[in-house]
């Protein structure tokens, strides 16, 4: 009997562990939600961000994907959805990257995100 406990104990912890380990990434090859932090404003779309934490979570609307930024540690976060393409990477990213172009008002527009650890990458 006790030979049965430690078994299935063992099994729960394997179980366990092999749901973490499931849980990072989705099918697509990235984390449905990660951290970022923008060391000044930030145009995503159509919404311009201040600078600040926000949580990025990627969602799927139908078969677009969407990437959502919700800004963190303030009363009245500012958010917003804009839709991305995801581009395959040839291995999971080492490092982070965030890539943004300016526009003629001289604002930093986000283009790509590459989150480590993740295996594409995110082009608005």
């Amino acid at each position: 009997m006790r030979c049965l406990k430690v078994v299935a104990v063992v099994a729960m912890c394997v179980l366990g562990l092999s749901l973490l380990a499931s849980a990072g990434a989705n099918k697509f090859g990235v984390a449905d939600s990660r951290n970022i932090t923008f060391s000044g404003p930030m145009r995503v779309g159509d919404t311009l961000l201040p600078k600040g934490d926000y949580q990025v979570m990627h969602t799927m609307e139908g078969d677009h994907h969407i990437m959502v930024f919700k800004q963190l540690h303030t009363k009245r976060p500012a958010e917003a959805r804009v839709q991305c393409q995801l581009v395959p990477l040839q291995k999971k990213a080492e490092r982070g990257e965030t890539a943004y172009v300016l526009n003629a008002a001289n604002e930093q527009v986000l283009h790509s995100l590459i989150f480590q650890g993740d295996s594409a990458q995110h082009v608005f």
